[in-house]
């Protein structure tokens, strides 16, 4: 029996869903179905709703609305999951201007300590300003399009799914060179006690950074591509444990540095311009190592603007260009004012020969 449109929606936003978190079960038309098998469903029934131009051109109003359920739920979840320790992902409604309130900042607890101080009876009072304010993250609509050709959809050669499947991918990459390019702004804004610019690892300098980071509250955690993190190594190394030895084989990087978490940032590269380029740009920086104390303010906001949209256009040559963006904001503030940064000039933001 063939689903409702109702129903497409349901098992499009499930599949989405289980897309995130594989390892659980996911409840569509009254049953519990686990992600592969919602996968097939959502797969085959895209295909289906495509799998002839002449079906394409009935049912590609509702094509596009499945896309852009998909998309909407799948791209703000796959961001948090990657960056959320140290980004604050956020949805607003469409024609929202997103606002992020932040109530006392952490100058204002440090300021708090200082005249925090013992006081006679009805004594005077020095006042100090719990100073919570507003920081706005203006949006920008990010997309892409794809043309596919009538012939291929004959054939068979390419499915809604596939396009489905390369515009996640696209916009997913997007949200990241722009979180990116965020995270690279802050070394600018950073007081200089607060970073470190070396030619390589230096334990002394690294544990200079994690002091002051962690003076802002607890142990603080260490942020970094796998790149760096294999460089943080302690210098004796004859005086490693076996089970140090074996976390280096295994993983190629200690999970916890001195007490501190570290986390690695997800790495990819951007597009080579061309089959003689000798090199490719990474969008993660290798060379910086973000210290953020714990329960701080996090210093990149992501802001999604409304709902993916999808439309598309015929061509006289009778293929089809589909279009789809999303509304979304990045920008970095120094709410934070206990953020250190590590750089190591002789990690390269490329690889290969330049």
């Amino acid at each position: 029996m063939a689903l409702t449109r109702d129903q497409l929606i349901e098992l499009a936003r499930a599949n989405a869903k289980a897309s995130l978190n594989p390892s659980v079960a996911y409840s569509f038309g009254g049953e519990k179905l686990s992600a592969e098998a919602l996968n097939k469903t959502f797969i085959k029934e895209l295909n289906e709703l495509g799998s002839t131009p002449q079906d394409f051109r009935e049912n590609k109003n509702l094509i596009y609305t499945l896309m852009e359920v998909g998309l909407t739920e799948v791209l703000p979840q796959k961001v948090l999951q990657a960056y959320g320790q140290f980004a604050d992902v956020r949805t607003f409604a469409q024609g929202t201007k997103p606002v992020y309130k932040v109530r006392i900042s952490e100058a204002s607890k440090k300021r708090a300590k200082q005249f925090v101080t013992r006081v006679g009876l009805a004594g005077r009072y020095e006042v100090f300003k719990l100073d919570g304010y507003s920081l706005e993250v203006p949006t920008a609509a990010y997309g892409g399009a794809a043309r596919i050709e009538w012939e291929e959809l004959l054939d068979g050669r390419m499915t809604m799914n596939d396009y489905y499947s390369l515009v996640l991918e696209g916009m997913d990459e997007a949200v990241y060179r722009e979180i990116a390019k965020a995270l690279e702004a802050l070394i600018n804004n950073v007081p200089a006690l607060q970073k470190s610019v070396q030619t390589t690892f230096s334990e002394t300098e690294m544990d200079k950074l994690l002091q002051i980071a962690d003076s802002y509250g607890g142990k603080s955690t260490i942020y970094c591509t796998f790149e760096f993190a294999a460089t943080m190594l302690p210098a004796a190394s004859a005086n490693w444990s076996d089970a140090m030895k074996d976390e280096i084989w295994n993983n190629g990087y200690f999970a916890v540095y001195k007490g501190h978490r570290v986390i690695i940032l997800p790495q990819s590269f951007e597009e080579n311009l061309g089959m003689t380029a000798t090199y490719a740009d990474k969008v993660i920086d290798p060379s910086l190592a973000y210290i953020i104390p714990t329960g701080a303010e996090k210093p990149v906001k992501v802001a999604f603007e409304g709902t993916a949209q999808v439309k598309s256009f015929d061509n006289r040559d009778w293929s089809t260009e589909i279009q789809t963006y999303q509304k979304l904001g990045v920008a970095t503030y120094m709410v934070n004012p206990g953020i250190c940064i590590y750089q190591n000039t002789t990690l390269k933001k490329y690889i290969g020969t330049k």
